[in-house]
């Protein structure tokens, strides 16, 4: 996928005069008539808040503020613009630790909703499920608020606490008090269960998901495993090229997904496992999202496993980083296809096998069925 540098040049701005470097220079040359009318106006109501203004406003401010303007008005909830302590928290993020409580969260039907909480962290233990939706972050409404803006009101210092007002269905509004922590993510975990059959559950896609995929799948190989069953259940995602190295232990030789550009140029990702080894039944549901509908989406079109659970997410967009300045813009820029050319974009996965959870239930019945599914494929 080919990738275009964009320069936006540095703006002086005095009264009804300005000059620009030669990018804001060649865009306003090429721009039609309703492009420059608006970059016009752009100028005009950064000399009028410069100029009038009660206090003096520094310009790195405005900037920040007209850049992260621009960002929203996209209408795109995964697109978002990141000042310098964003940028760097998200970074840390997809390296494998941050501080918070554990929840990532996302837009649905224009309500800022829990997409999953993380194993082991203040959010997962206090009880908060995918699909609650964030009525409020400590007292403060979150109905307009951007999904940046909350991440950074989530986030804090650790032994800080947060309070999220969770509606959760037809209930009524509960208070979640939460004590920030140091969040060490851990993506990969795995056990032998009965009947030769090995259990691997990935928690979300970060730097070192696949490598510690690989390990833990020769650990259970030497132990004996016969089958496998994949639990994607409330895993948000995460990164792309992780997501591929997971599908090479489990897609056949060939396409795993198709990332297609504005343009029409498509990068292919696939798979180089000559044989599907093992029996495999993946576990997912409204949790599961992104790089984990990748691999789900392209073990269903392949045959090469069972997909059992609950619809998934619907997220088959593809996002990339932007150094701007300190901080950056995360864009989506693509979307994504599986092998049989699909989009699931907004649609999400529909599980060969479906399997509903009761509330509060006392037994992993998903868990059960994948186990008989799997059971029953293994070669004596």
């Amino acid at each position: 996928m080919s990738r275009r540098k964009i320069i936006i040049g540095a703006i002086l701005l005095v009264i009804f005069t300005f000059s620009v470097t030669a990018g804001g220079f060649i865009y306003l040359i090429n721009g039609n008539s309703t492009d420059v009318v608006s970059t016009l106006k752009f100028f005009r109501a950064v000399q009028i808040i410069t100029s009038r203004y009660v206090e003096p406003v520094p310009m790195e401010t405005l900037m920040a503020g007209a850049v992260k303007g621009m960002v929203n008005s996209l209408g795109d909830p995964h697109s978002i613009y990141m000042d310098a302590k964003m940028y760097k928290e998200f970074m840390i993020e997809t390296e494998g630790s941050f501080g918070g409580v554990g929840i990532v969260i996302g837009v649905k039907d224009k309500m800022l909703t829990v997409v999953s909480p993380i194993e082991g962290t203040p959010s997962e233990k206090a009880g908060i499920k995918s699909g609650d939706q964030i009525a409020k972050i400590d007292g403060k409404d979150s109905k307009d608020m951007a999904l940046d803006e909350a991440v950074g009101k989530i986030r804090g210092p650790e032994g800080s606490t947060v309070t999220l007002s969770i509606r959760r269905g037809n209930e009524p509004l509960k208070d979640y008090a939460l004590t920030r922590s140091s969040i060490q993510i851990k993506t990969v975990s795995g056990k032998m269960l009965s009947d030769e059959i090995g259990y691997i559950r990935i928690s979300m896609f970060n730097e070192n998901t696949g490598s510690d995929l690989v390990r833990k799948y020769q650990e259970l190989e030497k132990e004996g495993m016969k089958a496998v069953v994949l639990d994607l259940r409330d895993n948000p995602g995460g990164l792309l090229q992780e997501s591929v190295k997971v599908a090479n232990l489990f897609v056949p030789k060939g396409p795993v997904v198709s990332v297609v550009t504005r343009d029409g140029q498509r990068e292919v990702h696939s798979s180089s496992l000559e044989k599907v080894k093992y029996p495999a039944a993946v576990l997912v549901n409204g949790g599961s999202a992104s790089a984990s509908e990748i691999v789900s989406g392209a073990i269903q079109d392949t045959g090469s496993g069972t997909l059992i659970g609950t619809k998934t997410y619907g997220k088959g967009s593809v996002q990339t980083i932007l150094r701007l300045d300190g901080g950056g813009i995360k864009l989506t820029i693509a979307k994504y296809l599986t092998p049989n050319d699909r989009s699931i974009n907004g649609i999400g996965l529909e599980p060969d096998i479906k399997v509903e959870m009761e509330k509060d239930a006392q037994k992993d019945v998903q868990l059960d069925k994948a186990i008989e599914v799997v059971k029953e494929k293994i070669i004596k």
